[in-house]
């Protein structure tokens, strides 16, 4: 089975990363959804793409220097707010699994310590979150905290280094840009032990073709093309 990984939620149907994006793609079908987070000045880990709420919102300014409760006054769309990483978690408990992208600087130790309490409450599984980021050093952070936390590298051009990246890690996937993939290199990182989680893939020739390379699953807008 091809997972389906609703990127920032059905980022291609409602307003990225909000609440009304993550429960949509989880009627649409996701099995998983994708989202990014960052930390506010309040110390919140909060769910958002930029560094800056000026693309995604009726505001302006940067993430980190502002308080929950600013971030909180702003539209996100539809008249969504931000929300926050917990929020997130809550409202697709049991239903769908999160790939949490480390997008601001100094995620990995707060998301460690965010996932640590649900996996010792019982509330969430190991299995059901991987943790992405392009920088791999924090996944390296991320790894010397949590020998079980399954993570995967995501790579842009530097797809080929992002396998040695992931088997240096004990990685769970790999998580390459579609464009630079094929048959070849999805068999490599599956010799390697990796799954392969293509993004960010929408248009349905597309995701007919790296389906057909093997891949595990498909980080898509619209999850319920794949």
């Amino acid at each position: 089975m091809v997972l389906r990984i609703g990127h920032r939620g059905a980022a291609g149907h409602e307003p990225e990363n909000t609440l009304r994006a993550f429960t949509t793609a989880v009627s649409l079908g996701a099995d998983m959804v994708e989202l990014d987070v960052h930390i506010c000045a309040t110390g919140e880990l909060v769910v958002i793409h930029d560094e800056t709420v000026d693309r995604t919102t009726d505001g302006s300014g940067a993430v980190a220097e502002m308080t929950l409760r600013e971030l909180r006054s702003l539209d996100a769309g539809k008249g969504e707010k931000i929300p926050t990483l917990g929020e997130v978690f809550s409202v697709v408990r049991g239903r769908v699994g999160v790939n949490i992208e480390l997008k601001g600087f100094g995620t990995a130790e707060p998301v460690y310590d965010f996932l640590m309490r649900l996996f010792d409450d019982g509330s969430w599984r190991v299995d059901s979150v991987l943790v992405t980021s392009f920088d791999w050093g924090m996944l390296r952070r991320m790894r010397e905290l949590s020998g079980e936390t399954r993570l995967g590298p995501l790579a842009y051009e530097d797809v080929i280094k992002a396998l040695a990246t992931a088997s240096e890690l004990d990685a769970y996937s790999v998580n390459p840009y579609h464009r630079r993939i094929d048959t070849a290199y999805v068999s490599r990182a599956h010799a390697a032990g990796l799954r392969v989680y293509p993004w960010t893939v929408n248009e349905p020739g597309d995701i007919r073709r790296v389906v057909g390379f093997g891949v595990e699953g498909v980080i898509s807008d619209y999850p319920d093309r794949v």
